[in-house]
């Protein structure tokens, strides 16, 4: 099997990354590497063990006759809540969802001013950020792009709108708040394709349960490395190293918050960051 191969046929039956790990024998964080494409050239054996794990999943539930798709599960394995389908977006004059679910292109075709992302072929709306969330935002990428500059590294961080095309494919577009992507050849056509290397999501109360549940699930099947979910009304920064440990890390806005992905050399001053917009709050 080739790399896109073993892709589709995961997706097709529903596994997280962690599940099909287990089922093939291999670490966790080299079955991440193997699909986010950070590793070039796979060894043999990783590759036999994995088509293995899938070609005995598909020859069981061709034994079976059943015809119906594995259910989707979160990151621990478990099946993905029900509350996780959030109604999908208008689109054009019908609210309801197109039966073979929206594309890359319907989603190049809306207006300019309407802001969705697209999710497994459904669209969901962007509410318009407040004023705290762009603050936040606009420092965090401040002390990203300062590190970066000071150290000259391959990584570049961006700033939301910025399309990436996660699973690499025309069904899921998502725009998080702030990324950073390290191999800049992931960045085509205007747009990242593939998983960056760290995400900042920003909670906002239309976006809460997406961000927290669908997005993580999202993020850590696609080889996401390091995930933060940032909440403005609760003051703390939620810590996902989805390399090594499921279980977060959580941050005040009275912390330093160290970013993973380069071994802690850079951190986020919360405080000083809030201390710069707390009247934004009154």
């Amino acid at each position: 099997m080739t790399i896109d191969e073993i892709r589709t046929i995961k997706a097709e039956l529903g596994y997280s990354n962690k599940v099909l790990a287990e089922r093939a024998g291999i670490p966790l964080g080299t079955l991440q590497k193997v699909l986010s494409g950070a590793t070039k050239h796979p060894r043999r054996e990783t590759i036999l063990a994995l088509s293995r794990a899938l070609n005995e999943q598909r020859t069981m539930d061709g034994q079976c006759g059943s015809e119906k798709q594995a259910p989707a599960l979160t990151a621990d394995g478990h099946p993905l809540p029900d509350m996780l389908q959030e109604a999908p977006a208008a689109y054009g004059p019908s609210a309801v969802r197109k039966e073979e679910g929206y594309t890359l292109e319907d989603y190049l075709a809306l207006p300019e001013e309407r802001r969705v992302e697209l999710i497994d072929g459904v669209f969901y709306d962007m509410a318009a950020p407040t004023t705290v969330h762009q603050a936040i935002i606009g420092f965090l990428y401040k002390y990203l792009l300062d590190f970066v500059l000071e150290q000259e590294g391959p990584c570049m961080p961006f700033i939301s709108p910025v399309d990436v095309q996660l699973d690499q494919d025309d069904r899921t577009v998502v725009q998080p708040d702030v990324l950073i992507v390290c191999d800049r050849s992931r960045y085509r056509n205007g747009r990242v394709f593939g998983a960056p290397d760290f995400l900042v999501e920003v909670l906002s109360p239309s976006t809460r349960k997406k961000d927290m549940q669908l997005k993580l699930y999202k993020y850590a099947n696609a080889g996401v490395r390091e995930y933060w979910i940032i909440d403005p009304d609760k003051r703390v920064i939620v810590v996902y190293n989805l390399e090594q440990v499921e279980i977060p890390v959580i941050y005040s806005f009275q912390d330093s918050v160290p970013v993973g992905i380069w071994q802690g050399e850079c951190r986020i001053d919360f405080k000083k960051i809030y201390e710069k917009i707390s009247f934004l709050y009154e």
